[in-house]
């Protein structure tokens, strides 16, 4: 309770009533965080298209294990930024983490347009690893605080929705922009506009949503082993191993993640390979997020009605059974039902993971959970770049992507066989 009052009195509640919990009652913050991530989204779509391409026919890269470098280094710190970012939120707050966040973005278009060799791109792509994980995961974690524990998945499908939907629209845009204009510096003048929105928005308009966890965590009602008093390591080895639903859903979001960057890395050069030009390419690389943005809308809203164990399980091989045909086809019509497919099944995994987290966390410690999770996830990143650059190079993109194929229908059964359904009306 002492922990309740200190969270009040520190926000100066106003005198229309008591802080409250919930979508409608926090609808304006709510609806400007959806915004602020559309634009996070932004930053990373604008690579989506253009960054792959530019390998090969800009910097004359040949060996996929050497092109999927930037697509490793971006997973790797962005998973160790994930974690970094939920500790410090509980420490010093969210806003001021989401405007570091912001701050750091701030170059990466410059490298991208102008860098003069390879490694300027690897480096826009460290800077773009800590701006994510600083940024997505405080967005994250700010509209679990808001909502409270009723309406978790639909807030959790609103915010990926945005996020993803924007890595759609502009990788879909800057791959118009690269077929008029060149690859660069052209398509990086949106990162610039972007960069600069998201850090005075976030600046001037975001509030701390801190006090409202604290809020949550005086009603919190939880399993025996999970109460508040934990430390870091111990939230890492629950989330991580221990807690059947927390680690389940770590492993999925990993192979998640891991297919990601398949997708990210390899198909574009998959589909150059077959012939396509640059705006068919780009069609089907905005495709796939396209349909995980809009899609998240009702699979958020879903898991609070279904629960979110099977649709996590349901995801995952329906995004293994789309990548399977990406392999097995050869021409762009079969590969626009396929990337759409990904985007369905992805769709049902991104904000159910999420609200799992949510569901199992305790307030006091969520927003760490929240990062040890996005930690794996974001490693994903990484394994994929690396597993398929190296099965790339050793056989060929097709067979690379069969394997990854197999690897996510393998996540699904662990989700089937290990996870408790988390959602608590369920």
């Amino acid at each position: 309770m002492t922990t309740l009052r200190i969270g009040q009195r520190r926000r100066r509640t106003p005198p229309s009533g008591p802080l409250r919990l919930g979508l409608r009652e926090n609808l304006a913050q709510f609806s400007l965080l959806v915004g602020v991530n559309a634009l996070v989204g932004s930053m990373l779509g604008q690579e989506r298209t253009v960054v792959p391409l530019m390998a090969t026919r800009v910097f004359h890269l040949h060996a996929y294990s050497a092109v999927t470098t930037y697509i490793i280094a971006f997973g790797l710190v962005k998973a160790a930024t994930n974690f970094f970012a939920g500790t410090l939120s509980e420490k010093v707050g969210r806003k001021p983490v989401l405007v570091a966040g912001w701050l750091v973005a701030l170059p990466i278009p410059f490298l991208l347009g102008w860098g003069p060799t390879w490694t300027w791109i690897v480096v826009a792509n460290v800077l773009l690893g800590v701006s994510q994980g600083l940024t997505w995961s405080t967005t994250v974690i700010m509209k679990i605080d808001l909502v409270g524990p009723a309406r978790r998945g639909l807030a959790m499908g609103f915010n990926e929705a945005a996020g993803y939907g924007a890595v759609a629209v502009t990788a879909l845009v800057t791959g118009v922009i690269a077929s008029h204009y060149g690859l660069r510096p052209q398509p990086f003048f949106l990162g610039i506009a972007v960069a600069g929105l998201g850090l005075g928005l976030s600046s001037v308009f975001v509030r701390e949503t801190l006090q409202h966890a604290r809020h949550e965590a005086a009603s919190h009602v939880g399993a025996s082993h999970l109460h508040g008093g934990l430390s870091t390591g111990q939230i890492f080895r629950l989330t991580s191993f221990t807690e059947r639903s927390l680690s389940s859903v770590s492993q999925a979001g990993l192979v998640n993640n891991l297919n990601d960057g398949l997708a990210w890395g390899i198909f574009p050069l998959y589909f150059a390979a077959a012939g396509l030009s640059i705006g068919r390419i780009g069609v089907l690389v905005a495709l796939y997020p396209a349909v995980w943005g809009v899609g998240q809308l009702g699979a958020g809203a879903l898991s609070d009605r279904w629960g979110r164990k099977w649709m996590i399980a349901g995801g995952m091989w329906t995004q293994a059974l789309a990548i399977g045909l990406v392999a097995t086809s050869h021409s762009f019509a079969p590969w626009v039902g396929a990337t759409a497919l990904l985007g369905v099944g992805t769709a049902l995994v991104y904000p159910t993971l999420l609200a799992a987290v949510g569901d199992v966390a305790h307030p006091q410690w969520r927003g760490v959970a929240v990062g040890v999770y996005r930690l794996w996830r974001d490693a994903g990143f990484a394994v994929g770049a690396l597993l398929a650059g190296y099965l790339a190079d050793r056989f060929s993109m097709s067979s690379a992507i069969e394997v990854v194929a197999v690897l996510t229908a393998l996540s699904g059964v662990v989700v089937a066989l290990r996870m408790r359904e988390t959602h608590l009306a369920r």
